[in-house]
């Protein structure tokens, strides 16, 4: 069990965290293990990406609308990004129910999150640095769409980061920042609604109380302030800062893990 204010930084924290590429389930993993509080779990988890998969609908509202009616009307940008949606989120499904165990316990190692951490972290500093900017999201094509899937997929390690491997393919493609990162969020919104879908008998087994309510409420509000506040940021400005963010992080992880051995 957790206590309310841990289940509000912890909503918090996803809420910020699983929109900027710097890993939410690295987060919570390591900030219980930080602090000594207990482990949520998984189940726990899930309600906190349930709350960042109502942030993801509340801000891209507009834009499923449109999807979901081009199925019925004339819309064939919109009808061509929700088949883009459909090709990118199969590896990543596949791939997360093949993985399930190992997400549960191999991949909540924190010397494995922060090896992943740095090494994520460089790949997107190299990527951001080198990459045009040429292409928007109405250029993707399919093949580019099962790259940023499969990158998708390795999400399932903590310290990877959904938003940050996503991001970082689309950079490495050319797709430029912003776009980037609307497609990386839109993707997002079938593969955790399908997770949370599959998950959803461990939160009933553990029962829903406040602490679960108050994470998912606090988990949705600062998603929609991350969401906004990242696109309006790579209008101008570069992904560097999670880069390093991310480096510096892991370090720090690496001498309290060696410090406590």
């Amino acid at each position: 069990m957790i206590s309310e204010f841990q289940a509000f930084i912890l909503g918090m924290v996803q809420g910020l965290t699983e929109f900027l590429p710097v890993s939410s389930s690295a987060h919570l993993v390591l900030i219980p293990w930080l602090l000594g509080w207990n482990d949520p779990g998984l189940a726990f988890d899930v309600a906190l990406h349930l709350g960042t998969l109502l942030a993801l609908l509340i801000y891209y509202w507009r834009e499923w609308a449109n999807m979901m009616l081009s199925i019925v009307r004339p819309d064939p940008a919109s009808r061509r990004l929700l088949m883009l949606l459909i090709v990118a989120s199969i590896p990543g499904a596949v791939i997360g129910l093949l993985l399930e165990k190992q997400a549960e316990t191999v991949f909540r190692s924190p010397a494995l999150i922060a090896c992943t951490l740095a090494l994520m972290g460089l790949v997107l500093w190299i990527a951001d640095v080198r990459a045009s900017q040429s292409k928007k999201m109405s250029g993707l094509s399919f093949g580019d769409a099962i790259l940023i899937g499969l990158s998708q997929a390795l999400a399932i390690i903590p310290g990877v980061s959904r938003s940050g491997s996503t991001i970082t393919t689309g950079r490495i493609l050319g797709v430029e920042r912003e776009d980037a990162a609307n497609f990386s969020f839109l993707m997002a919104t079938p593969i955790i609604a399908g997770a949370g879908l599959h998950e959803a008998p461990k939160i009933l087994h553990a029962g829903i109380n406040s602490a679960v309510v108050l994470g998912f409420v606090t988990s949705a509000i600062f998603g929609v302030i991350a969401i906004a506040a990242l696109v309006k940021f790579v209008r101008t400005r570069t992904y560097q800062p999670f880069a390093w963010y991310r480096i510096a992080l892991a370090i720090f992880v690496i001498a309290v893990f060696y410090s406590r051995s």
